[in-house]
């Protein structure tokens, strides 16, 4: 039937509409005051919007809906969601429960591995992880922990010098074990033997 009206049909109105306030989306055009969230009724732009089949969604009600399930996978780093979505009409609970995971792997993955084998701070004897990670005489620092044993003060590579397992700064560690006499370490005078 041919569309006399002079524009396409709503995909949530199924009014026409007309260009000046036409939204595209997966094919379907929307009234600007249409373009909303089927579960929140939040307006959406292109940078919010996620389609899936015939059905338009911010993109937290689509995670909610849609998106994985279960720990690590809510809104945040490391975050356990217990939102439903039952108060935006979201039916989330489909089919049985599954079986809850056992504690302990039973063939633990590399990346469990690499967990169990995390590097320890020398200084504070906590794990050292990638993001925090100095290297330093060898071994594995933490950046707040990578700093001179006598003066505290914080060290980088131009200027940590090691010995017997600790980080110093050329200064002390020229003071403290460097060679000694007139010009050396601080020393104006060169010390006398009994």
């Amino acid at each position: 039937m041919p569309n006399w009206g002079g524009g396409a049909k709503c995909g949530a109105c199924e009014k026409t509409v007309y260009h000046a306030e036409e939204i595209q989306c997966n094919g379907r055009s929307f009234h600007k005051t249409c373009f909303l969230c089927m579960a929140c009724r939040k307006a959406l732009d292109s940078t919010t919007v996620a389609a899936h089949e015939s059905e338009i969604y911010c993109k937290t009600c689509y995670g909610r809906k849609y998106g994985p399930k279960g720990v690590g996978f809510g809104q945040g780093a490391g975050c356990l969601s217990t939102d439903t979505g039952d108060h935006l009409g979201l039916n989330l609970q489909q089919g049985s429960p599954k079986p809850a995971r056992p504690s302990t792997p039973t063939n633990p993955s590399k990346f469990a591995k690499k967990m169990v084998d995390v590097d320890k701070c020398p200084r504070c004897g906590k794990s050292v992880y990638a993001a925090e990670k100095i290297m330093g005489g060898g071994k594995p620092w933490h950046k707040t922990c990578f700093r001179c044993a006598i003066c505290g003060k914080s060290l980088e590579s131009t200027n940590v010098t090691d010995k017997d397992g600790e980080l110093y700064c050329k200064v002390c560690y020229a003071k403290n074990f460097g060679p000694k006499g007139i010009g050396f370490g601080g020393l104006t005078q060169v010390e006398k033997k009994e």
